[in-house]
């Protein structure tokens, strides 16, 4: 009983003390916030090559695009795409490479003017093994491009919601 109410002191205490840092929900508000509501207004072009395709239709499901009639936000991504061969064999035959997805990318005003209002980078890498089979090889290129995908998509959105949380809404 006695450790149970000592739990219990302990828990209110800490939640007194995160409610005096100033942390607040980054998604507050959910579907209606200005998060959520900054985010669906992102428009996203068109991004070249299939490491473009993928990480375009990434940013576009997790932005939710398209639920607004007139986008007020542009998003431009260039990517850089590298594998790269290391592990080399006494028979120079590359045993490891490295899958390497690199973005740019730029949120612009949609207006006229199409002023810049964030300019950044996001990157992630993975490592594959080269074996014998050269269809196992590409498969695992190919599953590496996708989860890169995936995780510069999650990198270029929770830093679009940071700068909305920043960014005063007109």
């Amino acid at each position: 009983m006695r450790r149970t109410l000592a739990s219990a002191a302990a828990l209110a205490a800490a939640s007194l003390l995160l409610s005096g840092c100033g942390l607040r929900p980054l998604y507050a508000g959910g579907a209606n916030g200005a998060v959520a509501q900054s985010l669906a207004g992102i428009e996203v072009a068109p991004i070249p090559d299939r490491a473009g395709w993928l990480v375009r239709n990434a940013l576009v499901d997790r932005l939710a695009a398209g639920g607004t009639t007139a986008p007020r936000y542009r998003l431009e991504v260039e990517l850089d795409d590298q594998i790269t061969g290391f592990g080399i064999r006494t028979d120079n035959a590359v045993t490891r490479e490295r899958r390497t997805l690199r973005a740019r990318y730029r949120l612009r005003d949609a207006g006229a003017a199409g002023t810049v209002l964030l300019d950044a980078t996001a990157g992630s890498d993975a490592g594959i093994d080269v074996v014998s089979s050269e269809y196992a090889t590409i498969a695992a290129e190919q599953s590496a491009l996708e989860r890169l995908s995936g995780q510069i998509a999650d990198q270029i959105v929770a830093r679009i919601a940071l700068y909305a949380t920043r960014t005063p809404r007109p």
